[in-house]
This record gives structure tokens, sequence and C-alpha cells, in this order.
């Protein structure tokens, strides 16, 4: 004589479903590194830019830019410019840019090695392609970290 229930506990079923959460977890995480990794991406084209204490970022809605390498390359952008092509190629696409929104503006990014007769022969291909608005793309200097190195000569350093 057995006392007790009647029914039967069938124990845990298996679990079929698949547990998507680290999936999802891990999903997320790619996301966030191709987010903080994709504007340090966006330039393949290596220049030793000249260096500005006065450097800004330009916010210029519409742009077009062209780069010289320390050769004398021409570039549109990231594409070279063939260098039989290059005057015919940039002055076309500054046109059009112009004949679109004539507050465009060039921004320029020359190797610091380029001549200046070289940069001024592009600045002078610009406006006469009808672009005026032309910005010097540097970088920023370095800012000293010894803090009597950023005084003038003569200072004393603050004890």
């Amino acid at each position: 004589m057995a006392f007790g229930r009647l029914e039967r506990n069938p124990g845990s079923k298996p679990m079929s479903d698949i547990n998507m959460t680290p999936l999802i977890d891990v999903m997320l995480v790619l996301l966030v590194i191709f987010i903080i990794t994709a504007p340090l991406m966006t330039t393949s084209l290596k220049l030793d830019l000249p260096h500005s204490d006065a450097a800004a970022n330009s916010n210029a809605p519409a742009f077009v830019a062209v780069a010289i390498d320390a050769e004398g390359r021409l570039y549109l952008g990231e594409q070279p410019l063939a260098p039989e092509q290059a005057r015919d190629s940039i002055v076309q696409q500054v046109r059009e840019a112009a004949r679109r929104n004539p507050a465009t503006e060039v921004q320029l990014r020359a190797d610091s090695r380029v001549p200046y007769g070289r940069v001024a022969e592009l600045i002078g291909w610009v406006q006469a392609a009808g672009l005026t608005r032309i910005g010097f793309v540097t970088e920023t200097a370095a800012e000293p970290a010894d803090p009597a190195a950023a005084s003038p000569p003569g200072a004393t350093a603050p004890k």
C-alpha cells in the first residue's frame, strides 16, 4: 500500500531553444569595436602633415579633399591621379562642386616636404576652377609635458 500521490512528476524536460543572450552580447561588443575603430581607418594616405598650434577641425558641410604626397603625386579624395591627367581631373571635380554649391571648401593636405611652389600651383588650379575657400589640413602640435619647457627663454618655472 502506497500512500502518496498518484501523479508522477516527469522531471525537467531538455531545453530545445538556443540561448540568444551570449550571441547578442558578442555582437554588441563587436559593434562597439567597429564604431571605435571606423574613424581611425578613414585615411589610408600617409602624409607627414605640417604641425600647427592653431589647427582646428573644419565643419564644412561640403568639401573636396585634395592631397599631395612627398613625391608630388596628387590625390583627389583617396584616389591617386595620373600625372598627365591630374590638373584636368582636379579642375573638373572642383568646377562640378562649385556648380553644385559655391560655398564648397577645398581641404588641402600637403606633405611637409612638398615645395611651396607645387602647393601654390595647386591653389591656382582650384581658384581658376571656381572655388576660393581653401582649408589647409595640419596636425596639432604636441604640447610639452614639462611646464618649464613651455615657458619663454629666461623665465623660471613656478615652484
